[in-house]
């Protein structure tokens, strides 16, 4: 067995995959959760040491979470696990550079971020920043929060489907917003006081694949972790899937270290993380990313 150990702790194992490494690469095409096929093993352990030596702190608390959630248990746990560990992140030097690079940055005021329309019982909640890719904002949060208390409180609502206006479902949170948090300390409140996740956990628990997320073009980051809350999730042809954080020394924060995992393992969710690569439908459906292509 062949193993390669990176910065932070990272360790990839090389074709032969074990429980015990971050993830394994192969050339050769597997349906264990624990393999990741790529073109050529030797170019993406290149790519991933390159990565997680520009941000090991990011890369080595992705490891650490996504070890400690149990995504059989409730996701309360693994929600404020992935919290607390993205809050420290928020004070540290990876995402100060990144913020620093960036340079000032102001969100646009767009009303409406979040449309929600109910026919008998079922709620469809569209994202409503189609400028923006559907960015997510703290202003789409609390609309997002307003729209799906609806079916949580309501017992007569009995499906709720989860979209996004325009070109895109969710390209992830919003650039701009990132860095604007009076203190991690709020911000983790913020998130786990007010969280989609749990929410849409929670649906999921009592409506199955009745609450569905309808995704298409960029299903990033943050849209892509509350997608993957939903019990049943239909995709077009044209959508893409990825989990950019690292690349802002972050880790996810909208629960998809528990949402993401609960369906495709924590190795892959690690890959996703790391690599920063994006997949298709066609690999997002062959992963249980998704589970079906319109």
């Amino acid at each position: 067995m062949t193993q390669v150990e990176l910065a932070a702790g990272i360790v990839i194992a090389v074709e032969s995959p074990t429980d015990d490494a971050t993830f394994t690469l192969s050339a050769d095409d597997a349906d264990d959760r624990r393999v990741i096929t790529v073109a050529s093993v030797s170019d993406a352990l290149d790519e991933l040491r390159e990565r997680c030596a520009r941000w090991p702190h990011a890369a080595g608390i992705c490891d650490d979470v996504l070890r400690a959630v149990d995504p059989a248990a409730p996701a309360f746990a693994g929600v404020i696990t992935e919290s607390l560990a993205y809050s420290t992140l928020q004070s540290g030097p990876e995402f100060v550079r990144w913020h620093a690079e960036r340079g000032p940055a102001q969100v646009p005021e767009i009303a409406d971020p979040v449309v929600a329309e109910r026919d008998e019982g079922t709620l469809y909640v569209r994202f409503n920043r189609p400028a923006r890719h559907n960015a997510f904002s703290t202003d789409a949060r609390a609309a997002l929060l307003d729209a799906l208390e609806v079916a949580r409180l309501d017992p007569s609502v009995t499906e709720v489907i989860l979209s996004g206006n325009g070109p895109s479902f969710c390209s992830g949170g919003d650039l701009a917003e990132f860095g604007s948090f009076v203190d991690p300390v709020s911000a983790h409140f913020a998130r786990t006081r007010h969280s989609p996740a749990l929410v849409l956990a929670e649906l999921s628990a009592r409506l199955g694949e009745r609450c569905r997320a309808a995704v298409h073009g960029q299903v990033l980051g943050s849209g892509l972790e509350m997608a993957a809350f939903c019990g049943h999730i239909q995709s077009s042809a044209d959508a893409v899937f990825g989990l950019p954080e690292l690349g802002l020394g972050l880790i996810p924060g909208a629960g998809g270290t528990v949402s993401v995992t609960r369906r495709i393992g924590r190795w892959r969710t690690a890959y996703l993380v790391l690599s920063g690569e994006t997949i298709d439908p066609p690999t997002a459906l062959r992963w249980g990313l998704i589970d079906a292509i319109a």
